[in-house]
């Protein structure tokens, strides 16, 4: 994923469906739970904390949009809105999880968290679409 500009649709490269969604979900947990080992943290029961990897990981997976304010990020994909840590305690705990502020996305500090989001997420994107080609052969 060479943009910055998360706001704007993104072409996706596995199509959205709920099979899929529960697929991500399930690998996106493993490795945020390797995460947490490789920097020496208490293993995850949720995906509490996890959105920036998570939303970039559906954008570059699914495609689509990230939206989200300062507490939380979540994708917009085909007309809906997508959360892959929507039952996370993290977020069950938020009094708006879903608010959107666009002009939260222009801010350098929250632009640069992100960035340096992007290298993991997108590896573990392409982690999980290698995996998929590979269930399909």
């Amino acid at each position: 994923m060479q943009t910055t500009d998360w706001t704007s649709p993104q072409t996706g490269r596995l199509p959205y469906t709920y099979e899929n969604f529960a697929k991500a979900k399930v690998f996106v947990f493993g490795k945020w739970r390797e995460n947490a080992v490789d920097g020496k943290r208490i293993q995850p029961t949720d995906l509490s904390g996890s959105c920036k990897y998570g939303s970039l990981f559906m954008l570059y997976v699914f495609g689509g949009t990230i939206r989200g304010h300062y507490e939380h990020q979540f994708n917009f994909i085909n007309g809906r809105l997508v959360d892959l840590s929507h039952d996370a305690v993290d977020v069950g705990r938020m009094s708006n999880p879903y608010l959107h502020e666009p002009e939260y996305f222009v801010i350098p500090e929250f632009r640069a968290a992100l960035t340096q989001c992007m290298p993991r997420a997108e590896q573990w994107a392409e982690e999980f679409l290698a995996n998929q080609v590979l269930l399909i052969s």
